[in-house]
């Protein structure tokens, strides 16, 4: 189907307007692949805690669309060679980077499917539309899985400091309204550079990279690792193993077509072809919400009381604490809950539980941010920076966190 490209401008509530550089980028866009981003959201159920974040996955990718042709333009000016295939290939792979996200992201990568990350249903995508547009995203492809000879543009796509992180950290900032993670990627964008294949940043930009560390930090802590996000979350994981587990052994439980294929089959990463892709591609948050909706009427308990916990926001109690929980308060919470409705160990297992959030701002063994000084010097920011505490940024903080009914249920 020949499509006519006459919207060129897309208003972004960020950058303003965003330009989409070419037909074939504005074809992939309309294609229903990529619109079923529009159905996803960028921070799971984190709505729950900021209401103001709704904002989905299409945003997402076409704000990293944005930053990517920023990107590309600095280096051209600083005189890095970039060819009209591979600047396309850049802003295709950037594009099309978080496709294979599911249903509320990260809750569905644990339930839906079994061990199959985004990374890899983003891969299958891009192969299948491959083929739609004649093998014309076979550079994106190589450039996205890292096989590419030029090195600098996998970093752009994915790296410690990427295009994708640049838009996230700034937009999950703006609709949630945390301002602590408002980094300024405009600025770190004019300050990259390449050298011997890698992406560096120039030495006047160090505090701009520290800025953005210490933002990725607070980030986590304040908004995607937010304990009643992190409820939340768990009690979706909880939700799908639940239906799961009753349709295992024999129940009825309504839900749409592409739902029930996920609930009903055991799907793996070998399971994967074209046509369990179709059937992925039909999934958004709207069907897992209406199943919970439907499923608050069920006549199971477990799964009728997480689901109506989720809907209705009347969550599990949730704490966070720096040492692993006492199992015996574990077992005494789940006794209580027994004793009071009448149920199983294991499903009061359901509702009392524990487990770890860990919190890393800077991978020091993953391809580093590295600083080009003024005499061509590169080192490793942690190595320059004056701040202390970047050293501890590259620490990995594990905090634990207990979840049990709150006592009124």
């Amino acid at each position: 189907m020949a499509s006519q490209n006459k919207l060129k401008l897309l208003n972004d509530p960020i950058y303003g307007f965003i330009t989409v550089p070419s037909q074939q980028i504005f074809n992939i866009i309309e294609h229903p692949y990529f619109q079923r981003l529009r159905r996803i959201s960028q921070m799971g159920l984190s709505y729950l805690v900021y209401p103001g974040a709704n904002h989905t996955r299409f945003h997402h990718a076409l704000g990293c669309l944005h930053l990517m042709q920023k990107a590309v333009h600095i280096l051209k000016y600083k005189g890095v060679e970039i060819s009209s295939e591979e600047e396309e290939a850049l802003y295709i792979a950037i594009l099309l980077h978080d496709i294979g996200h599911g249903p509320f992201s990260h809750a569905m990568e644990h339930s839906i499917v079994e061990g199959v990350d985004h990374e890899c249903i983003s891969l299958l995508f891009m192969e299948e539309l491959n083929k739609n547009f004649n093998q014309d995203l076979t550079l994106a492809i190589e450039m996205f899985k890292g096989s590419y000879h030029r090195r600098f543009m996998n970093h752009l796509i994915s790296s410690q400091m990427d295009m994708d992180r640049l838009d996230y950290l700034k937009r999950d900032s703006f609709y949630t309204g945390a301002a602590e993670g408002n980094i300024n990627s405009e600025r770190l964008i004019t300050m990259l550079n390449v050298v011997n294949d890698e992406l560096v940043v120039e030495e006047k930009g160090i505090y701009s990279v520290e800025k953005f560390l210490v933002a990725r930090r607070l980030m986590y802590w304040q908004v995607y690792l937010h304990k009643t996000g992190v409820v939340a979350e768990q009690l979706l994981i909880r939700v799908l193993r639940r239906a799961k587990e009753l349709i295992d052994e024999g129940t009825e439980i309504k839900s749409s077509t592409a739902l029930s294929y996920f609930l009903h089959n055991k799907v793996q990463k070998q399971d994967f072809n074209a046509e369990v892709l179709r059937v992925f591609s039909r999934l958004d948050d709207y069907d897992v919400v209406s199943a919970m909706k439907e499923w608050v009427y069920c006549d199971d308990f477990v799964l009728s009381n997480l689901c109506r916990m989720i809907i209705n926001r009347d969550l599990l109690k949730v704490k966070i604490k720096n040492k692993r929980p006492d199992e015996k308060k574990m077992q005494k919470h789940r006794e209580k809950l027994q004793e009071k409705y009448n149920i199983s160990e294991k499903e009061a297992g359901y509702f009392v539980f524990s487990g770890e959030i860990t919190n890393l701002a800077y991978k020091k063994e993953n391809n580093t941010i590295n600083i080009l000084h003024k005499n061509g010097k590169i080192s490793d920011v942690i190595k320059v920076s004056d701040q202390l505490n970047l050293k501890a940024l590259s620490k990995t903080v594990v905090k634990y966190y207990i979840c049990y009914p709150k006592s009124k249920h």
